[in-house]
């Protein structure tokens, strides 16, 4: 694969800018870009570091019940909680439901929608910490994105594209952690999973944009840490920007990610937003 490392006007300004990985050549002449769809966690927001250290022990208790999970399971559940990122929690927890009833460990048995609820709840203790945090005034919006994400959204809707947020987290869940951070006023829309409904908000947003808007998709950006929106734009012939982003450091590569957003197909992948002067010069 031909990787070309966009960042030597950075390192001519002096600074540490991390590389652009150009895994597809853009014909920029031919992009006429009117709308970015952004994914959210792990994207933009780190409100939700952690997710997986509340998902992962949650889906062994409710498999095993009171016996004692094997290594075999507590890596099967590894595996499908990295493998399904991104994806509308419901779906995870119909996941979950289908291998409680298929290993017949724990006689409690409840549906997705139950599984849901609980993680949530668990989930929520920690976020709404973080978000009132935010919301007092006690920490700075800074403390929860990944580095350069505020400056970047505000370039793109300088250049007046319409930028739209979807996410799978639930949707009054991601309005009030977007207003938190203090972005609402640049999205056009923000749209994240329905109430009590099985619906996918990534591909409702990309849709919506593509059929009722008539957009193509040499008109379309999609930016995201995840393989779902990733793969959902490379599908309808978006630009894709995969962001590898070091969650905890909210700067730096994730190399998983990274090989996760290689296979999804995306034509670039960044680790941050810190490059986002060389960002815009690749696609406008």
């Amino acid at each position: 694969m031909d990787i070309s490392y966009i960042n030597n006007d950075c390192k001519a300004a002096g600074c540490n800018c991390p590389a652009i990985e150009v895994l597809k050549e853009l014909s920029v002449g031919q992009l006429v870009l009117q709308a970015v769809i952004f994914d959210f966690d792990g994207t933009i927001s780190t409100l939700r570091q952690g997710w997986e250290g509340i998902m992962e022990p949650l889906m062994i208790e409710m498999i095993v019940g009171e016996k004692p999970p094997t290594q075999q399971l507590i890596e099967g559940v590894r595996r499908y909680i990295d493998e399904s990122a991104g994806i509308q929690t419901i779906f995870q927890m119909q996941w979950l439901e289908k291998e409680v009833r298929r290993r017949g460990l724990n006689k409690r048995i409840h549906d997705a929608w139950w599984y849901k609820d609980e993680y949530n709840r668990r989930l929520l203790n920690m976020v709404k910490t973080r978000v009132e945090m935010l919301e007092r005034g006690w920490r700075s919006p800074e403390d929860f994105m990944i580095k350069g994400a505020e400056q970047f959204i505000r370039s793109l809707r300088e250049r007046g594209l319409d930028l739209y947020l979807a996410s799978g987290t639930d949707h009054w869940d991601v309005v009030r952690e977007v207003n938190a951070l203090g972005l609402s006023e640049f999205f056009t829309q923000i749209m994240g999973a329905p109430e009590r409904r099985v619906h996918c908000s990534k591909e409702a947003v990309m849709r919506l944009l593509i059929e009722t808007k008539g957009l193509t998709g040499k008109e379309l950006l999609v930016v995201g840490d995840g393989k779902v929106e990733i793969a959902l734009g490379v599908e309808v012939g978006a630009v894709t920007l995969g962001v590898a982003s070091d969650e905890v450091k909210r700067e730096g590569l994730n190399p998983v990610k990274r090989k996760r957003l290689i296979q999804a197909g995306a034509h670039m992948i960044i680790r941050d937003f810190s490059c986002s002067r060389e960002i815009l010069n690749l696609l406008f």
